[in-house]
């Protein structure tokens, strides 16, 4: 006799809110093994595909470890120091891009803002308060990440636990298979391959989609010769996971930034546009399509309500989980709306009944139906 259904709810929901109290308490101390997960995770196809070249799952490990520490090892000291001092200067200068902007203003509309308007003194204790707190800002910010995310943490634990999942990756996913209920783990498995589909098309692909727009700005901004090209790019990347939003934040950025700098150069600033226009269509006609697809489903208002309600409820480490749980419920809700779909709920009618009987010609009378038991 199977688990009243009831009772089921009642086992899972216990087990849901477990898992919901223990990342709400333990929250700090999970982020170095849910960060090691995520990258073994990530990186799990690429230890296949080496597998598949040859090597045995303990070399593509140990290749595929030393490979990522040797890339994050330059980045750390040739982008992270360059990314910090270039992010102080640009809070340095802002008092002045406020002067400036104010400037542009004046000259051009004198009766929309004049010296001695609340609008006026507000941009400039704007632009007073930047200056006296915005290397506190920034010291502030690089103090508590530290203290969040410590040192040793990210060096010693995270390494080794993305090495040893990404090791066993597949014994695991074996073993927690053997421990699926047997009477739903062919509905189980199959949820769980669309749940992977989805999270791997959208955090794989668009992390590959960020990693490179990123780059694409910070380069070719730091190329027509923008002073802050590198803070811009390594902003608009960021947020590009957002259609539009990373493209219009990044090139307000970055034009602004443009019109400060450049500013009687139209060409340069003309070009530092195109750079964001271009990106833009680069992003949506070719590198989205081909590295995420268009059927994730993942809308962009689902994204910011996860990240928000994760990153509100659990901190930091719930908008580490934000997108992949926001991925995996967008899965569960699609099969539901499937399900009621079908259901007599939306289509109105009963489940059709068996036929009756066949009437016999030479009785006039239905024949009954012989007993089936």
């Amino acid at each position: 006799m199977g688990v009243p259904v009831r009772r089921q709810i009642q086992i899972w929901g216990a087990i849901a809110a477990l898992l919901i109290l223990v990342l709400w308490l333990l929250g700090d101390v999970l982020m170095p093994f849910i960060l090691g997960m995520a990258a073994a995770y990530f990186l799990d196809p690429v230890a296949d595909r080496l597998e598949r070249m040859g090597l045995s799952r303990v070399w593509a490990t140990v290749t595929i470890c030393v490979m990522a520490l040797l890339g994050l090892g330059l980045t750390a000291l040739l982008v992270i120091p360059l990314l910090v001092e270039q992010t102080q200067s640009l809070i340095e200068i802002a008092p002045q891009l406020t002067e400036r902007a104010i400037g542009f203003v004046t000259e051009r509309f004198p009766s929309l803002i004049d010296a001695d308007s609340t609008l006026r003194q507000s941009l400039n204790s704007f632009g007073a308060l930047l200056r006296s707190r915005g290397g506190e800002l920034v010291n502030a910010l690089l103090g508590s990440a530290a203290s969040v995310i410590n040192v040793v943490l990210l060096i010693v634990i995270v390494p080794v636990v993305a090495f040893y999942m990404l090791l066993d990756w597949d014994r695991m996913i074996a073993r927690i298979d053997t421990l699926l209920p047997r009477e739903y783990a062919p509905v189980i498995r199959d949820l769980a391959r669309d749940i992977d589909d989805t999270v791997a098309s959208f955090i794989r692909g668009m992390g590959g989609v960020c990693l490179i727009m990123g780059v694409f700005y910070a380069a070719t901004l730091m190329l027509v010769g923008l002073q802050f090209g590198l803070v811009v790019g390594a902003v608009a990347g960021l947020v590009t996971f957002i259609p539009y939003v990373g493209a219009v934040i990044g090139g307000v950025l970055a034009v602004g930034l443009a019109l400060y700098q450049f500013w009687g150069d139209w060409v340069s600033i003309g070009l530092v546009a195109a750079i964001f226009v271009s990106g833009q269509m680069l992003e949506g006609n070719v590198l989205t399509p081909r590295l995420v697809g268009r059927s994730v489903g993942l809308h962009p208002v689902w994204l910011l309500l996860a990240l928000s309600a994760f990153g509100a409820l659990f901190g930091f480490v719930g908008m580490l989980v934000a997108v992949p749980i926001a991925a995996a419920m967008g899965v569960v809700i699609r099969r539901a709306i499937d399900s009621y779909k079908d259901s007599a709920l939306y289509q109105g009618t009963e489940p059709s009944a068996a036929p009756p009987p066949p009437i016999n010609l030479e009785t006039g009378h239905r024949d009954e139906r012989p007993d089936q038991t």
